[in-house]
């Protein structure tokens, strides 16, 4: 089956609102063994809407589209898509008891144009909207369909998953079943290892780019959801053969999860001191259920001043190697270890920019530190070119790799370490500080 995803909406041709809902559409129909041949935008325009309608399901199986399904005049996705699938639509009473009944529930009152959204094609379907006013439709001709769902991403999201995505499933005459693999490094490297893995048919793999890691997904479409499961496990076996440890978990949200709930597993607990980051990596951890049993305190020092009060840094040493160097990321580690009385503490100081760099410690320059036992990690990055937001991003996911890696006894390839005590011997610092610049 072939899919052209259609998103309707002036708001999205200029820009206004970042487009998420092709992007999740996208996923899902190749999940279901849907080849996505096209994405398009179209402005709120009834000629122009119709127009490529008529093109796009002469081309394709299936018409996927999002938005233009509230009351206003603008709003014309429904009216448009029926006539072009020799449709028309009727208002539909129960529907409209349930307009009504979400409103009052709103504290608000319904107004004429509401009425609109109660309108549900003749010969198609309507298709129930559990989370807000507008119901979706589902139209049929010479064995084409369309599917239209809200362009609100959380009632599109709740829509696909509860009412299109079975129907679609079932036209399929399968089950799928998925697994995603979570796996540390760039996408581009990964990719290369696994090339030749994500050209099986079924099951089938692609990979995902994210922040600091990608994401491989596994589905196989098969007879029964045991069958798909039994071949996706048989399946990511071989990603592990190639990729060993990088895979770091499966079927998470992210690396801060896995990172609390690996504390948990081991009875610790976590720390943490962030200059450049501001807090992002507490913001990560508190956002996993179950953060506060394991994660009780998170420092945010900016100033030297701070980091010498609450941390015990040695304003010396912030002088004579840097405030963002190793000595400082290993004394902050350290402090925040000894304040909190935790087992693991993770430290970050750097240049986010886009001021304050030099030809020694460019824009993008990291330490990351890490405490555990009787020693000290340091790390160095360099996030070059990539902007703020970007260069905390990434120090905040190398900080929370770091932490994943201590608690497994599986300290990086890259880091520096010396013993706790020597955190404030000159030599020992000094040593340390070579060894990250070279």
């Amino acid at each position: 089956m072939t899919a052209e995803i259609i998103s309707v909406g002036t708001e999205l041709l200029l820009g206004n609102i970042l487009n998420t809902n092709a992007q999740f559409l996208s996923r899902e129909l190749a999940e279901l063994g849907i080849t996505v041949q096209r994405q398009s935008t179209i402005g709120d325009n009834h000629d122009r809407l119709a127009d490529w309608v008529s093109e796009a399901k002469d081309r394709c199986d299936l018409l996927v589209f999002t938005g233009g399904l509230g009351p206003t005049d603008d709003d014309l996705t429904k009216e448009t898509v029926a006539a072009c699938y020799g449709d028309s639509l009727v208002f539909d009473p129960e529907e409209w008891e349930k307009i009504v009944d979400y409103f009052t529930r709103m504290g608000r009152q319904t107004t004429p144009n509401n009425r609109k959204q109660a309108m549900v094609p003749v010969h198609g379907e309507k298709i129930p909207n559990a989370h807000g006013t507008a119901p979706g439709a589902w139209f049929e001709q010479d064995g084409r369909c369309a599917v239209l769902m809200p362009g609100v991403p959380a009632e599109m999201k709740a829509m696909w998953t509860e009412q299109v995505r079975p129907r679609l499933l079932a036209r399929q005459n399968c089950t799928l079943h998925s697994l995603t693999l979570r796996v540390l490094g760039g996408e581009s490297e990964i990719e290369y290892r696994v090339r030749e893995l994500l050209k099986n048919a079924n099951p089938t793999a692609a990979i995902y780019c994210k922040t600091g890691e990608s994401e491989i997904r596994i589905t196989a479409r098969a007879a029964s959801d045991q069958d798909g499961e039994a071949m996706c496990r048989a399946y990511a076996k071989k990603f592990y053969d190639i990729l060993g440890d990088a895979v770091y978990d499966e079927d998470v949200p992210g690396l801060a999860y896995t990172v609390i709930h690996t504390l948990e597993a081991k009875g610790m607990t976590l720390a943490t001191a962030e200059s450049c980051t501001g807090g992002l990596i507490a913001q990560q951890l508190t956002a996993v259920p179950g953060a506060s049993n394991v994660f009780g305190f998170g420092f945010v020092t900016y100033w030297e001043q701070a980091k010498s009060k609450l941390l015990g840094v040695d304003l010396a040493v912030i002088r004579h190697y840097n405030v963002v160097s190793g000595p400082v990321a290993a004394q902050m580690a350290r402090g925040a270890r000894e304040a909190s009385g935790a087992d693991l503490a993770i430290s970050v100081t750097g240049l986010a920019g886009p001021g304050g760099g030099d030809e020694v410690r460019p824009v993008g320059t990291v330490y990351i530190g890490g405490a555990a036992g009787d020693s000290v990690w340091v790390e160095k990055f360099h996030y070059i070119r990539l902007g703020r937001e970007n260069v905390r991003a990434r120090a905040a996911h190398a900080a929370l790799e770091l932490a994943l890696r201590l608690l497994q006894g599986k300290a990086p390839a890259g880091c520096c370490r010396l013993a706790a005590a020597d955190c404030d011997h000159p030599q020992a610092l000094d040593a340390l500080d070579r060894a990250l610049i070279l």
